[in-house]
């Protein structure tokens, strides 16, 4: 049962990304390499329009990408199309372009299926942030703890099982329509794993990564080959 509406998460989402930046600019943590902020925002321009497969109103979404500088292993994207990328992610792991987009369509599957507006719900259930249901987003104290409550849900706490399955197999597909080969995603978690030495790090957390995960992920990348073979003949030169 949702108990925040489309409006209201896109609206929360939307506030609290801005004071994100704002803090991240102060601290002057906001993009600060030009080269690698080049880099992840030419991968969303392309991803982006292909969002549109999964939800016709994604691509006219107010979208906003944006690299903070942190040794963290993260990025997300909040509801609305609000993506971040921590710097840490990007060069602990020497992300190769396709495995940044293995990372940005997995977290853009996530806003595409409103996983944090659904998280949100439970929480607000469960008597986490109870005081915002039915309040006037962005008036008093319920629409700051709105806005809280959408920051954590978005990076802060883990996704479920299932919100990741959703997201793995949806972002693979999003990879391989917008021209990336969508079996980065494999070698992607093969890095993630020899950084975090079997641990879990912040990003795509819930379970650790396991053959299991890997083994999905290879089968859902190997059924959407065709469309990155489409993708990239389409992509290439007429001779």
């Amino acid at each position: 049962m949702m108990m925040v509406s489309s409006r209201e998460m896109e609206q929360a989402s939307s506030q609290s990304y801005q004071k994100i930046i704002q803090e991240a600019s102060q601290k002057n943590a906001l993009n600060r390499d030009r080269e690698e902020v080049e880099r992840v925002r030419a991968v969303a321009q392309r991803l982006i329009p292909v969002t549109g497969i999964f939800r016709p109103d994604a691509p006219a979404w107010k979208w906003e990408v944006n690299v903070l500088s942190s040794k963290e292993l993260n990025a997300w994207c909040m509801a609305g199309g609000k993506i971040a990328f921590y710097s840490g992610i990007i060069e602990r792991l020497d992300l190769t372009d396709d495995e940044i987009a293995a990372i940005m369509g997995h977290e853009i599957s996530h806003a595409l299926r409103e996983h944090a507006r659904e998280r949100a719900s439970q929480a607000m259930v469960t008597n986490i942030g109870v005081s915002v249901l039915g309040a006037a987003l962005g008036v008093g104290r319920a629409g700051t703890d709105l806005m809280g409550s959408v920051a954590k849900v978005s990076f802060e706490l883990p996704n479920s099982r299932e919100h990741e399955t959703e997201a793995d197999r949806m972002g693979v597909e999003l990879a391989a329509r917008a021209g990336y080969d969508p079996r980065a995603a494999i070698s992607l978690w093969q890095k993630m794993a020899k950084v975090s030495n079997g641990g879990q790090p912040q990003w795509l957390s819930t379970h650790p990564s396991n053959e299991t995960r890997q083994r999905d992920l290879s089968e859902y990348a190997a059924r959407v080959m065709p469309l990155y073979e489409q993708a990239t003949q389409h992509a290439r030169p007429v001779k």
